[in-house]
């Protein structure tokens, strides 16, 4: 089987490391629920407020700051990913082989 040569075509790239938002925002918020539930089980409180009820109010507080933070956190990241970048340059290798559709 013989192929056709085709010139390889060369691009310019730019590289950089960028963190995933989702995993920053539920891990922020993870931390927020860890840190509700110290304050609402840990800490003494008012006999009048029975305690599960004061571990979702602040479950609802802690778990929205911890997820702002969280997105924060990956904001920082993400800029200074920015300033790292590099330039590449890239080249399309054909392949060895023609692909036929079947599977080995």
């Amino acid at each position: 089987m013989s192929f056709e040569e085709t010139p390889a075509e060369r691009r310019d790239v730019t590289v950089r490391r960028a963190p995933r938002y989702v995993p920053f925002l539920i891990l922020g918020a993870l931390i927020g629920v860890a840190a509700a539930a110290v304050v609402a089980y840990a800490l003494p409180g008012d006999a009048s407020f029975d305690r599960g009820s004061v571990f979702g109010f602040f479950l609802v507080m802690f778990g929205a700051f911890g997820a702002i933070l969280g997105a924060a956190t990956a904001l920082v990241l993400d800029r200074r990913s920015v300033k790292r970048q590099q330039r590449a340059v890239v080249e399309a290798v054909p392949d060895s082989e023609p692909d036929d559709g079947t599977q080995p």
